[in-house]
């Protein structure tokens, strides 16, 4: 009888607001990957990108908010805990750390993060510690850069059960069932405008949004 490992998914981002899509796309993922738990991590300050409108204490709160009870579903505030950028080997070690090295550890990104994959902090450390997995954009037949096919090319798998034969060290392209083009972009300036966001967010979230007057300055 072989050995049945624990399965833990990271999901990272800035989640500025968690939305509908963020959350469905998690709760997907820990579906097709079998995971045990799925942290969802929302960064202190992305080092990719702007920081974010509202204060990182305030996207957790909305988090949590979001997740409620949902079973697998963890809001993990370590990366808030941190002076300076979010990187996620930093992350991805702590949780190997935790875990043990017998662990299946996946960190999980969307299309548009992994085409930028080479401008990360170490991005073949990653492979050191989880596997990655990307939620796949359907349609998409570009070959990717050149620079990116050199960090995966050697680590491709084919299918969910491949990939947890072994811990760390993995690629796989992955599509999620459900595709919601929900954009938390879409999201602030339809709150800046004064606009609806029902449906667009859980209850609990848009509740949270109104009480406490947040995304109203955004841009």
């Amino acid at each position: 009888m072989s050995l049945k490992f624990q399965r833990i998914g990271m999901l990272g981002g800035t989640f500025d607001p968690i939305h509908l899509g963020h959350l469905r796309s998690a709760v997907e993922l820990h579906e097709a990957l079998s995971l045990d738990q799925l942290h969802m991590i929302p960064a202190q300050q992305p080092p990719l990108r702007d920081q974010p409108q509202v204060s990182a204490r305030q996207r957790l709160a909305l988090l949590k908010a979001g997740i409620g009870d949902t079973p697998g579903l963890l809001a993990d505030d370590r990366e808030l805990l941190r002076d300076g950028p979010s990187y996620s080997t930093d992350t991805l070690a702590e949780l190997r750390a935790e875990y043990g090295e017998n662990t299946r550890l996946v960190m999980v990104i969307g299309f548009d993060a992994f085409l930028r994959l080479t401008q990360w902090h170490q991005p073949a450390r990653i492979f050191e510690f989880a596997h990655l997995v990307v939620i796949a954009r359907p349609g998409y037949g570009d070959p990717l850069p050149a620079p990116l096919m050199e960090l995966v090319e050697h680590r491709v798998v084919d299918s969910v059960e491949e990939l947890m034969q072994r811990s760390c060290g993995g690629f796989l392209s992955l599509e999620l069932p459900s595709l919601m083009a929900i954009s938390a972009t879409y999201i602030r300036k339809r709150l800046k405008a004064g606009k609806s966001v029902r449906y667009l967010v859980p209850p609990p979230v848009e509740q949270a949004i109104a009480r406490y007057g947040l995304y109203q300055q955004c841009e």
